[in-house]
Order: C-alpha cells, then structure tokens, then sequence
C-alpha cells in the first residue's frame, strides 16, 4: 500500500503540473487567438487544435503504454508539450495564427497522455482504495488551478510580442513533469497482457455502465469546456478586464479540482450514481446563474458550481469505468473512452468560439441545457435498471 499512496502523490503532482499548463492555456488561448485569426469566429480554434490533438493521440497513446509501460509512455509523451511550447513560442514571435494552431495540436499529445494520469493510479490501486485514488491525482490539479493563471498574469506581457513569455513558461512545468513520472514506480505490462486482446471493444462498448461512464465523462466536459473556453472572451465583452478573467478561470479550475479531496469518500458512501447524478444538478445550476447576469459574480459562481459539477460527473464517470474492463482490455477501454471525451471537448470548444461571437453568452449557455439533459437521462435509466435486474445478472 505504501508504493501506491507514492504512486498516487507523485501522479497528483504530475496531474498538478499538467493543469498548471493547461489553465494557462485556457486563460491566454482563446484570447491570443483573437488577436491573430484572420475573423473573429476563429478565436478558438487554437483551443479546438488543442482538443483535436487529443482526440487523434489518446488511444494511440494508451495502446502505446501497454506496450511500453505507463512510466515510459507517460514519460515520451510529456517530451512532445516542450516540443508544442515551443512551436506556439514561434506563433507568436511570427504573429502567425495557423503556427498557434499547429502548436496546440502537438501540444494536445502531451496532454493526451497526461489524462492517463487517473488511470495509472486507479490500474495499480485495490477496488476499494480505487476511487480515493482516482480523486486524490485529480486533485493535484488544485495546485494548476491557482498556480496556471497566476503564472499567466505575471508571464502574459514578460516578453514581446504579448503572450510569448506566457507560452514559454509551460517549459518549465513539463521539464518538473518529467522529473515526477521518472520516480514513478508502476509494474511493467506482463507478457500475456501485452499479447491478449480480450472482448471486443464493441462488446465493451454495448455494456449499459460502460456507455453512462462515457456519457458522463464526455458530457460532463463537453459542457465544462463549452462554458469555459468562451468565459475570457464573453467577459471581454462584457468590458471585465483580463485581470478579473483570470480570477475567474482560476477559481474554476480549483473547484474542479479541491473537491477530489472528498469526492472518492462520497462514492464509497453514496455510491457512484448519485454523486454523478448530483455533478449533472451543479451543471445545472451553472447555467441558471450565468442566465441571470453578466456581472463578475455571476460569471465566479457559474464557473465555480461548473468546475464541481465537473468533479462529480468525472470521477464518478472514471471509476463506474473501471468495472466495465478486464486487465488486458484497459488499454482499448480507457482509449475510446478518452477518444470520446476529446471529440466532444473539440466539437464544444470549437462552437464556443462560434457561438460566443456571432450569438452572446447567453446562447453558449442555452446550448449545453440539451447536453446535461442526456446526461442526467442517462444516469437516471442506469440507476433504475440497476434496481429493476435481479441481483446478478
């Protein structure tokens, strides 16, 4: 037990780096985009670039890992964000919006692997330490979510051209990244898990928890991130200034994250369908407040009740997750299961951008009422045939 709990601090702190980064990004992405798209409707598509190197890499990526191990995979793939950082460096050094974009892609392998993170603790951790250990790595992400924007505010005008210090200053992070996942000490892939294939995914796939675990997760972020990426440019608008944005977004990220320190105890209690049930309510609650006014409180709350929202709906989507998969069948489970979370989280940064431009904030929340209806649907007829099937079916 005690290679596990290190195990899981040094995740937490690798999942702390990771967001780090990544809440820089989503503060200065969208906005370094509106300064150099060609029209203002593409302003998120760097963050969409982002997401969709994601989505083409994470089962890729997964795949990789049962080939070579988590260390060694989680390790290489780490080395690509310094390589992105850099070619998003020269974006703005050129004042070329395509580069920025082409940045973000090779940036989005980097943290294709690092959404393992969860996963690498939750594979070595026993059924019932399981959730607290999925929690406590997403709760490294706490640290991201004060120390991202707060780097971004102090880095955004360090160097000129204006977001360029910003950028390079993610270098730093995944350089400490890498250091952490070299002291990780996780059981290379046994021979017969390496060559087994087990079911097909198909047949993963039509499993009713498996199909809530990614709705959830999918959902649960698509909406997150829907709300989020347009945030900085919806308060823009609005005439807050950057200052309070970042305040904003980094209040976001820690309610995403602090509640990991809990979330794992609430599922073993309450079991894993209410706490998610509850996640898709936050949600809601989310929009309401952000439909009844554009003023810095309401934009803090909405944020802040998305970001526990988020928590509940991905944590309890990640551990019904892993009852749904055999040992050999982790990699292709876990893959398609983040496949589908960053399709959704590009498609949903994508129409930010969209939305948040040509039709209003108010628009961008509307949008996401039909996404947490499917959601809060789906865990709603799950929990019913749970109760309705006989015991052991």
């Amino acid at each position: 037990m005690d290679s596990i709990r290190r195990n899981v601090a040094l995740l937490a702190a690798c999942q702390a780096m990771l967001f780090t980064n990544n809440s820089t990004l989503i503060a200065i992405n969208g906005l370094a985009g509106l300064a150099l798209a060609p029209i203002a409707a593409l302003a998120t598509l760097p963050v969409t670039c982002w997401v969709i190197g994601g989505a083409i890499t994470t089962l890729p990526a997964s795949l990789y890992m049962k080939r070579v191990g988590r260390r060694n995979g989680l390790m290489r793939g780490a080395a690509v964000g310094i390589v992105g950082a850099l070619v998003c460096a020269m974006a703005i050094s050129l004042q070329n919006f395509w580069l920025l974009c082409a940045g973000t892609l090779v940036w989005g392998t980097f943290n294709a692997f690092g959404q393992y993170y969860r996963f690498a603790a939750a594979d070595a951790a026993s059924a019932d330490f399981r959730p607290t250990a999925i929690s406590l790595v997403l709760a490294g992400g706490l640290v991201g979510g004060i120390l991202g924007p707060t780097t971004s505010r102090y880095t955004i005008d360090l160097l000129q051209p204006k977001f360029l210090g910003a950028y390079l200053a993610l270098i730093a992070f995944v350089v400490v990244t890498i250091a952490l996942i070299s002291r990780i000490r996780i059981p290379e892939p046994s021979a017969a898990e390496r060559s087994s294939t087990g079911r097909p995914l198909r047949e993963i796939a039509a499993q009713p928890k498996y199909i809530v675990a990614v709705l959830a997760g999918a959902i649960g972020y698509g909406v997150m991130n829907l709300l989020m990426t347009s945030t900085p440019i919806a308060m823009g608008a609005c005439g807050h200034p950057y200052g309070e944005a970042a305040f904003v977004i980094s209040s976001h990220v820690i309610a995403m994250f602090a509640p990991s320190f809990v979330t794992g105890a609430l599922v073993r209690h309450f079991r894993v369908l209410p706490v998610m049930f509850a996640g898709a309510l936050l949600n809601l609650g989310a929009i309401l407040v952000a439909l009844s006014g554009v003023g810095v409180p309401q934009f803090w709350w909405s944020l802040v009740l998305l970001g526990v929202g988020w928590n509940f709906l991905y944590v309890g989507g990640t551990t019904l997750l892993t009852e749904t998969y055999r040992p050999e069948e982790r990699a292709k489970a876990q893959g398609a299961n983040d496949t589908a979370i960053f399709v959704t989280m590009a498609l949903s940064s994508f129409s930010s951008g969209l939305i948040v431009t040509n039709a209003g904030w108010e628009k961008v929340n509307l949008s996401a009422l039909p996404l947490i209806a499917i959601v809060m649907a789906g865990i709603a007829w799950l929990g019913w045939r749970s109760r309705t099937r006989p015991a052991g079916a």
